[in-house]
């Protein structure tokens, strides 16, 4: 079975948080589910005890209450990443363990290097990574069946999402919108 997974971009908080609700309401799993956007609050702003996960101090570790909460504090794995020559980011999701592994191996690439991995062809992964950058959020959910991938490619028009694409480890992933 190819470990496929479809991407978005939300322009907005709200519109991330109705998209994630969405899947939820559809019974996608909660570490399925992956988000990622600039962190442009200050890490005082968290009501959230933070721990390091990583001696190299790539991750933090955060807890879902206070200004991480609704639908986006329900994913499982919410970190706040410093990733080298980028910047601060919140993700959530199997997406944290990617970027922390490539913000701990130096950050070659970034987030479009661990997007490229992931099976996002570069051109792609690079117009993702600039649209974060800008204050856009990253919203991906892995998903085994073709009718998992039609559902979440539905919630993500739907919501008016950007930039959809489904990408595979095992195959050319297909751009859409």
């Amino acid at each position: 079975m190819f470990h496929q997974s479809v991407f978005c971009i939300a322009t907005s908080r709200v519109q991330a948080e109705e998209i994630v609700e969405c899947l939820k309401l559809s019974h996608f799993s909660k570490n399925d589910i992956s988000t990622l956007f600039p962190d442009r609050e200050s890490s005082h702003d968290f009501a959230h005890e933070i721990s390091n996960k990583a001696p190299e101090g790539a991750i933090a570790g955060v807890g879902t209450g206070g200004v991480i909460g609704g639908a986006l504090g329900w994913i499982a794995g919410i970190g706040a990443l410093a990733i080298p020559g980028v910047g601060p980011f919140i993700a959530a999701g199997p997406i944290v363990a990617a970027l922390s592994g490539a913000a701990i191996g130096a950050a070659v690439g970034g987030i479009t290097g661990t997007l490229i991995g992931q099976g996002i062809p570069e051109i792609v992964a690079k117009r993702y990574e600039g649209k974060i950058q800008e204050g856009n959020i990253l919203i991906s959910v892995h998903a085994e069946e073709d009718a998992d991938i039609h559902r979440a490619r539905n919630i993500f028009t739907k919501a008016g999402a950007e930039d959809i694409c489904v990408a595979s480890e095992s195959s050319t992933p297909k751009s859409g919108r």
